[in-house]
């Protein structure tokens, strides 16, 4: 397998398979050139296209510095299972601390025991339940 980072917006359409939804050109420019936005795409060994992807944002406050914010996680159902998923978290965990950060955090579904493995197996530590509030801007 082979992990690399997104530069452009042909890659991330070539992994449009695994987004929740179409991938917008625009959106996609926008993502891979912003500062502290990062896509990593796994490869399987004489697969063209990605088999799984995470993405991350990293996030600063004045007071806390900065951390990396995993913001979602996805590998094509044939190929779970097999440690994709979590060489993607240890990547991005990797990314971050290279790049300064001092953690790394995920919001997560309680009910969603498959991302919850998945994120524990690379080292992630469940603080419990958690509240997520939303506002619907569209």
């Amino acid at each position: 397998m082979e992990i690399r980072r997104a530069t452009t917006v042909a890659e991330v359409a070539a992994a449009e398979c695994l987004f929740d939804h179409p991938v917008r050109s625009e959106w996609a420019e926008r993502f891979v050139t912003a500062a502290g936005h990062h896509l990593l795409l796994a490869y399987e060994d004489g697969e063209p296209t990605p088999v799984g992807f995470v993405s991350g944002v990293e996030t600063t406050h004045p007071d806390k510095g900065t951390e990396m914010l995993l913001y979602e996680l996805a590998v094509a159902e044939p190929y779970r299972r097999r440690g994709i998923g979590r060489a993607l978290v240890e990547r991005l965990a990797a990314l971050g601390r290279e790049r300064g950060c001092y953690g790394m955090w995920v919001p997560v579904d309680t009910g969603n025991d498959v991302a919850l493995a998945a994120y524990r197996s690379a080292g992630g530590k469940d603080e419990g339940t958690c509240s997520v509030v939303t506002w619907d801007f569209s």
